[in-house]
C-alpha cells in the first residue's frame, strides 16, 4: 500500500458550504441500501435530512432484501447504484480513460488503488465523477469493508475528505486485513466507531493513528420510541423477547437452552425471537429437540412497528451476544437503545460496548456471554420481580436520553465532517 495522497494534488473540493461550517452536501457510501437490519443508518441520514443537510446514497450493490423498514420511506436522498459484478476490460478502461482526460493531475491517485479490486476502481471512478458533477463536499462511508474502499479512492482521486464508521464486523472478524484498515485509517480525516470498547481496540491496534479514531454513539429518533411502562397482563405468561439476526454472535442458542432450564425450574413464560438468518434451522432443530415449541417461537424478520409492538408486550428484551468463533462480534445492538428508550427491561451479556449502556443492575441485567445458567438466573429475576424491572428501565431512559439522542449525535458528526472539508480547503488553497 502507498502513503496518502496529498489532498491538494487531486481535485479541489467543493466550497459550496454553508456558512454554519458544515458540508452542505454530503455522499453516503454503502455496500448496500436499504437493508432491513440497519435501522441505525436510517436513522442517521434522517437526522441529518432534519438539520437541512443535502446527502447523496451511493450503494455498490444491488437490493437483496424483500422487506424494509417504514422509516426508509422517508429519507429523500437520492440513491444511486454503482455497478456491480465483473467488468470487462474494455468497459474499465471506458470509465478511467474519460476521468484521466478531464482530471489529468488525479492520475497519481490511482498509485492508492495497487491493491484494489478491478471493480473497486471502477465504483470509484463512478463515485469520483458524481462527487464531482453534484459538487460534493464530504464522503463517508459505513463500514470498514468494501465501502470504504471505494469512499477511500473517490477521496484521492477528487481530493474531497472522507471518513468512515466501523462497527465491529468489519473491525473483529478474522477476515479483517490489518494493513489496509490501517491505509484506510491514514488516509480518511476521521474514523467514528459506535463503543469506547471499539475505539480503545482501534486505537491499541493502529496507535500511529489514534488521534483520528472517535467514538459516537448510534442515535435513535426518541419521539419514535415513548417511554412506557410496562403493566402485567394477566391473560398471557409473560413474554420474553429477543430481536437480531440469525447468526452466531447474536448468541440465540444460549438464548433457547436458558429457557428450558427456566421451564425445568417452574417458570411460566414465552419467548419470541424475532429475525432471520442462516441459523434458522439449527434453532429450530434446538428448540424441538428441547421440546421447547410451545414456549420458544422464532417468529421471522417483522417490520420495525410490529417489533415496537412487540416491545410493549414484553416483560424483558434479552440480548444474549457472544464473540463468535471468526472473532466477529456486536458493537452495539441498535434493539437494545430502542428497548431501553421505550421501558422495556433488558438482560445483555457483557460483549464489547454492551457495558457502556447496561450497567449491571442500574440501567438492566448483565451476564458472562456464553452462559446459559447465569442469562437463565437474570431472566428468572425479572420474570419474579417487575419492580426491579421498572427501576431499571426508568434508568435506562435517562441514559437514553443523555447519550443516544440521534439529532444531537448527527451533529457531532457534521462537525467533523467540517473540520475535514475545512482542512482540505486550507491545503487545496495552499498548494
Amino acid at each position: 500500500m502507498r502513503t496518502s495522497l496529498r489532498r491538494g494534488s487531486a481535485v479541489s473540493p467543493s466550497n459550496g458550504s454553508p456558512s454554519n461550517g458544515s458540508p452542505s452536501n454530503i455522499a453516503y457510501v454503502l455496500k448496500r441500501y436499504p437493508r432491513f437490519s440497519e435501522t441505525f443508518i436510517v436513522n442517521e441520514l434522517l437526522a441529518h435530512e432534519r438539520a437541512g443537510t443535502q446527502l447523496n446514497v451511493y450503494s455498490l450493490r444491488p437490493l437483496v432484501d424483500t422487506h424494509f423498514q417504514p422509516a426508509i420511506a422517508r429519507v429523500r436522498a437520492p440513491v444511486r447504484y454503482l455497478a456491480s459484478g465483473s467488468v470487462r476490460p474494455g468497459e474499465f478502461w471506458a470509465q478511467l480513460e474519460p476521468w484521466l482526460r478531464d482530471h489529468p493531475a488525479s492520475v497519481a491517485a490511482l498509485a492508492g488503488a495497487i491493491d484494489a479490486e478491478g471493480i473497486d476502481v471502477y465504483q470509484a471512478i463512478e463515485l469520483a465523477s458524481d462527487v464531482v458533477r453534484r459538487q460534493i463536499d464530504h464522503i463517508h462511508a459505513h463500514f470498514a469493508t468494501s465501502a470504504t474502499t471505494v469512499a477511500r479512492l473517490a477521496s484521492l482521486l477528487t481530493g474531497v475528505p472522507y471518513s468512515f464508521t466501523a462497527h465491529a464486523k468489519d473491525i473483529y472478524h478474522e477476515s479483517v486485513d490489518s494493513s489496509a484498515l490501517r491505509q484506510k485509517i491514514a488516509d480518511s480525516a476521521v474514523v467514528i466507531s459506535v463503543s469506547d470498547f471499539n475505539v480503545s481496540y482501534l486505537r491499541s491496534e493502529y496507535p500511529d493513528q489514534a488521534d483520528k479514531v472517535v467514538r459516537v454513539f448510534n442515535g435513535l429518533t426518541l419521539d419514535d420510541f415513548p417511554f412506557a411502562k410496562r403493566t402485567k397482563n394477566d391473560r398471557q405468561p409473560p413474554l420474553v423477547l429477543a430481536v437480531g439476526r440469525l447468526v452466531e454472535k447474536k448468541g440465540f442458542d444460549d438464548l433457547v437452552q436458558a429457557c428450558a432450564l427456566l421451564r425445568e425450574r417452574g417458570h411460566t413464560f414465552r419467548c419470541v425471537i424475532v429475525g432471520g438468518g442462516e441459523l434458522a434451522g439449527a434453532l429450530q432443530r434446538q428448540i424441538d429437540e428441547a421440546d421447547l415449541g410451545g414456549i420458544v417461537q422464532l417468529a421471522g424478520p417483522v417490520p420495525l412497528d410490529r417489533v415496537r409492538q412487540l416491545m410493549g408486550d414484553a416483560s424483558m428484551l434479552v440480548a444474549p451476544c457472544v464473540t463468535a468463533s471468526s472473532g466477529d462480534r456486536d458493537g452495539m445492538p441498535t434493539v437494545l437503545l430502542e428497548a431501553m428508550a421505550c421501558g422495556t427491561p433488558c438482560v445483555a451479556t457483557d460483549v464489547t460496548g454492551i457495558p457502556e449502556i447496561i450497567h449491571n443492575r442500574v440501567t438492566g441485567l448483565l451476564v458472562p456471554e456464553r452462559s446459559p445458567h447465569d442469562l437463565a438466573g437474570a431472566i428468572a429475576e425479572l420474570l419474579t420481580s417487575p419492580a426491579l424491572g421498572h427501576r431499571h428501565a426508568s434508568a435506562a431512559r435517562a441514559r437514553i436520553e443523555h447519550d443516544f439522542d440521534v439529532d444531537r449525535n448527527a451533529a457531532l458528526l457534521r462537525t467533523l465532517f467540517a473540520s475535514a472539508s475545512h482542512a482540505a480547503r486550507s491545503l487545496a488553497e495552499a498548494v
